[in-house]
């Protein structure tokens, strides 16, 4: 049986059961729509950074499921290429969501067969009841996050009474946080926590549920992302918070509200994005920034991840985002890049590509983005999410750019004058004092 290759993994066709692809994607279709009124306009591929990897787009795609080729489509590797961003969707006449077919694919593959980064990562996330996807356990998460909080007060002027709050029954806010902070860089956690501190904001961590990536989603097991979910909305439900603030991660809001939503679970309680509220206390007074401190001119670009913009809130958190910004750097210091907000190309982070082993293909998809950020010139990109943080540094490094990719928290920070000198990593030696 011919081989195919997909990351780390070799998989034979025999491994792998059809489905009928054609009975799934009739499913998909929007009321009053049929397949057979497709104006072949080619949008969808266009428009799509993976199309042509693996010789495959998604209305290659469609095709080929109203063809009934299901045994080509159950096997091909291009699955773990889509990063199910829903772009093909967005421009498409008559809302074919191609995604929902790749996101059905997925989890007809055996787990053995499944690239193993996203496996190992969906797997630790249910070793313990934190739900991080590096496996770290409440006790160290707890043990971190108390050990950077006494280095902090110790040692940064004027805040000697900074709080880190765990486990705090009726905070108005429950936030969560990507574990490469606690594992990797936890003084990346500390402008956080300073912000919350300036606005005087109720909020607590928790020692369970805390974490916000969620692999398991992207690897197509329902099962697990069903329990994944449902350790978080318990954790959340059992400490009375009123709102659930999803920090700077992009698909960690999207997998939330959309369990909730998909295995009917009972969270007392909202879903909000720490974008929302960085523009809300900024419009209240309550956070002070400005873009004095930018005396260079140094140029910014922003980049829209899909799973806040495109898949969730739509423009609005687009426009909220750009007015942070604005406000952060000048408005003649920011540069768009075009098309952008839910128009936006997925820059290949997402959909557990970057955990996927196909670097080569991941780079690929990569170079759109990157021309992208070339065209605009900017010195920085800024972006609240961490797959795409971590995509747009590595293919900055590889296609030879000359940007820095930073959190939004890290500028916040800098504007206000108390960004530490260890919070600094991500900046170039033009802002890192």
């Amino acid at each position: 049986m011919p081989e195919i290759r997909t990351g780390n993994e070799l998989m034979t066709e025999s491994a792998v059961a059809s489905i009928n692809f054609r009975e799934a994607a009739l499913k998909l279709l929007p009321e009053g729509a049929n397949f057979e009124a497709c104006l072949t306009c080619g949008l969808c591929s266009s428009g799509c950074p993976a199309s042509g990897i693996e010789n495959m787009d998604p209305r290659k795609f469609i095709r080929m499921a109203l063809l009934g080729m299901d045994e080509e489509l159950s096997t091909t590797p291009w699955i773990w290429c889509c990063t199910l961003c829903k772009r093909c969707q967005y421009v498409c006449p008559m809302s074919i969501d191609v995604s929902q077919l790749v996101y059905l694919a997925r989890g007809n593959w055996p787990e053995d067969r499944k690239p193993s980064g996203i496996v190992r990562s969906c797997q630790l996330t249910r070793s313990s009841d934190s739900t991080s996807a590096m496996g770290m356990p409440p006790a160290d998460f707890v043990s971190v996050v108390e050990e950077v909080l006494a280095e902090v007060r110790a040692t940064q002027p004027g805040f000697s009474q900074l709080r880190a709050p765990i486990d705090k029954r009726g905070a108005h806010f429950f936030v969560n946080q990507n574990s490469r902070e606690p594992m990797n860089e936890p003084e990346e956690m500390v402008p956080l926590w300073k912000i919350f501190d300036v606005v005087g904001a109720d909020w607590t961590y928790a020692s369970k549920g805390w974490a916000a990536e969620n692999f398991c989603m992207f690897s197509g097991n329902e099962e697990a992302w069903r329990e994944v979910i449902r350790k978080r909305v318990e954790a959340v439900n059992e400490l009375g918070c009123e709102v659930w603030l999803n920090t700077e991660c992009g698909h960690s809001y999207y997998s939330m509200w959309q369990g909730i939503e998909r295995f009917g679970l009972r969270a007392n309680f909202r879903l909000e994005s720490i974008v929302t509220y960085y523009a809300k206390w900024i419009r209240e007074g309550k956070l002070p920034i400005d873009s004095r401190w930018n005396t260079h001119g140094i140029k910014f670009t922003v980049q829209d991840p899909c799973m806040i913009v495109r898949k969730a809130y739509g423009d609005a958190i687009a426009e909220d985002m750009r007015f942070v910004v604005r406000t952060l750097v000048g408005e003649e210091n920011f540069v768009d890049m075009q098309p952008n907000r839910s128009a936006n190309y997925c820059c290949g982070g997402g959909g557990g590509f970057l955990q996927a082993g196909m670097t080569d293909h991941r780079r690929a998809y990569g170079k759109r983005k990157f021309d992208q950020i070339a065209a605009t010139g900017a010195a920085y990109v800024l972006t609240p999410c961490h797959n795409c943080h971590s995509q747009m540094h590595d293919i900055g490094h590889y296609y030879g750019g000359h940007y820095g990719v930073v959190h939004l928290w890290t500028l916040i920070c800098l504007s206000l004058g108390i960004l530490g000198k260890n919070e600094r990593i991500y900046l170039g030696p033009d802002l890192r004092g």
